[in-house]
Parts: C-alpha cells; sequence; structure tokens
C-alpha cells in the first residue's frame, strides 16, 4: 500500500476593495493574480467595506464561488492596524484601509500573507486585494 500524504491547504480570508461597477471577471482577475504566490488556499471568506454591500460583482462572486462575505463599516475598518493605509481612501470612505483592514477582520487574525495589490484590468476598472492567514478560532466559527 502507498502512503498518501495529505496536505491541508491554507485556510484564507481575502479583503476586497473596488471601484463602482466593477466587473466579476475583474474582481476575479485581480484575485488569481494576488492568490498566484501562495499556491493552493482555501477561500474561507471575502471582505469589504459596508458600501459595498450592494456591489453587484462582489455579490455574484461570493454567490458563484461559495464563499461567506462580510461587510464591515467606516469606523470598524479604521480601527484596525493596517501596515498600508491611504490617505485617499481615508477622504473617500472614511477609513485609511479597507482591504488590509478587511482581510484581518474576516480572518480575525493579525497575519497579512499578501499586502494590498492594485489590480487594474483592461476595462480600466481597479481592485485592491489583500489576504490574511485564518485564526484557527475563526476557522471552527466558519466550519
Amino acid at each position: 500500500m502507498v502512503d498518501k500524504e495529505i496536505v491541508e491547504r491554507l485556510k484564507i480570508a481575502i479583503g476586497l476593495g473596488c471601484q463602482r461597477g466593477v466587473s466579476l471577471t475583474t474582481l476575479e482577475s485581480a484575485i488569481a493574480e494576488a492568490l498566484r504566490p501562495l499556491g493552493e488556499v482555501e477561500v474561507c471568506v471575502i471582505a469589504s467595506h459596508a458600501c459595498k454591500a450592494d456591489e453587484a460583482a462582489l455579490l455574484a462572486l461570493a454567490r458563484t464561488r461559495g464563499w461567506s462575505l462580510r461587510f464591515y463599516p467606516s469606523e470598524t475598518l479604521a480601527a484596525v492596524q493596517a501596515p498600508n493605509p491611504s490617505p485617499r481612501t481615508a477622504s473617500e470612505v472614511g477609513t485609511p484601509s479597507v482591504a488590509e483592514a478587511a482581510a484581518l477582520l474576516a480572518a480575525s487574525g493579525r497575519e497579512l500573507l499578501v499586502a494590498k495589490r492594485v489590480y487594474r484590468d483592461v476595462d480600466g476598472m481597479g481592485v485592491t486585494v489583500a489576504v490574511a492567514r485564518m485564526s484557527p478560532q475563526r476557522e471552527s466559527i466558519l466550519a
């Protein structure tokens, strides 16, 4: 009998910031690019700013992939010590970080695996992606 090595995939949370009206294709491309260096992962949850709760592409992404989706208000996001704050983001949505803060909150963790990366697709629409490792406690809550 051959021993098979069982490898547990890394469990992650993805934080997303995006321009209004972004396409599902652009979101998927941005996430794929951000996740590429991590290899095989298990996405447990995606998260963003509360003002994106009606963003069609985010809702479609969660639905089609079967991912949990969380939204956080500016005050909650602003309380997170994100490593790459943006004055522009702060002036636009009331928090200096969306993607990194949302990823860390959704993961209930402190470890960013991928700091925020801005992705622009051929349509010119921008998406910011950050990835955090799920804390063991958060994994059990979502299971």
